[in-house]
């Protein structure tokens, strides 16, 4: 499996990851973490707790674009070890990401943000 390929699996781990982190503003804000009603629980959060669920929300939005554009690259048989580190910058941005929103450094966050879609289209571009 490819380097870009181990990107993609890690990809998917991180709104896992950003769950388990808003699974502790619920609870640390709201006393408990209500598994039946998570939704409504999730819309009660406020400051770093809104943050850390828009961040996974984020993360699940941007995952499909990063598997895309990883998929076609090799596909199109983009060299593995150009693709390997634009998916790397990706995963590096993308860690970035939450960890910014959550402490409400706007602008590193849209930056982070930039990045890891200027991986994705580097990808795209490789390709053609």
């Amino acid at each position: 499996m490819t380097v870009a390929f181990w990107c993609v699996f890690i990809a998917c781990l991180l709104p896992v990851v950003s769950a388990w982190v808003c699974g502790y503003f619920r609870a640390k804000q709201l006393g408990n973490i209500d598994n039946k009603h998570p939704r409504a629980q999730y819309a009660q959060l406020e400051g770093a707790g809104a943050r850390a669920y828009a961040a996974q929300q984020n993360a699940w939005e941007a995952l499909p674009v990063f598997i895309a554009a990883v998929l076609v690259a090799h596909l199109a048989g983009v060299a593995p070890e150009r693709a390997a580190l634009a998916a790397e910058i990706f995963i590096a941005a993308r860690i970035l990401y939450p960890i910014f929103y959550i402490a409400n450094k706007d602008i590193l966050r849209s930056l982070s943000f930039l990045v890891g879609m200027g991986a994705c289209i580097s990808l795209f571009v490789m390709a053609a």
